[in-house]
């Protein structure tokens, strides 16, 4: 796939609107009852990049930065100010924020995620672009050193140990974490008139796999 690894500017993703969406396709049975299933085994995350635009300097760099994509051509980096560290919101990114395996003394490679739950019911969210320098790593409480201990691949989210992690030893981590998005056009309409009256463009953004 084609992805450049770089950021879309953060100052210009704050003020943009966006989450995540779900695809779920319902059926009325005659009795009046639902059946409903999703072919979407994850969430995809939609923005519009235009909400965060306040100076027409900011239109000149969206654009660049859209004309170096090639439009829709290339992902990139997203920067989601509502959901990108693995703690809360004001809590300290610890090594034991979350779950991503468990020792059993052969697997070495666990992929990065992010875990939902309300009441029983939870979802693991894949996390394929954490940020440089960010991620922390624990097992069974006990913090583990980067380069010495373990590997994190920053282009999937994979983080390998140099030894398999103890059996039943419990693998945290902690991190922040970018959304690979590209944009869901390939035209950005805008003109210095309507900018300077209030009215930003419409500069649609949405996640891809990776």
């Amino acid at each position: 796939m084609s992805f450049h690894e770089v950021r879309f500017p953060t100052n210009l993703s704050f003020g943009a609107l966006g989450g995540p969406e779900r695809r779920t396709e319902i059926v009325t049975l005659s009795n009046g009852f639902e059946e409903r299933n999703t072919p979407w085994a994850h969430s995809r995350r939609r923005y519009d990049a235009g909400m965060g635009l306040r100076s027409l300097d900011d239109v000149e760099a969206v654009v660049a930065f859209f004309e170096a994509r090639q439009g829709q051509m290339f992902g990139f980096r997203w920067k989601d100010w509502a959901d990108f560290r693995s703690a809360a919101p004001k809590a300290q990114i610890t090594g034991e924020d979350q779950v991503i395996g468990m020792g059993d003394e052969v697997q070495t490679a666990f992929q990065l995620v992010k875990n939902y739950a309300s009441g029983t019911a939870s979802y693991a969210r894949p996390v394929k672009k954490p940020v440089v320098g960010t991620v922390l790593v624990a097992v069974g409480g006990e913090t583990m050193v980067e380069g010495v201990d373990y590997e994190v691949d920053h282009l999937t989210g994979v983080v390998t140990f140099n030894h398999p992690p103890d059996l039943q030893g419990e693998v945290t981590a902690g991190y922040e974490f970018d959304v690979p998005v590209r944009f869901d056009t390939d035209a950005i309409v805008t003109s210095m008139a309507t900018f300077q009256a209030g009215e930003v463009p419409d500069i649609p953004v949405v996640e891809v796999r990776v």
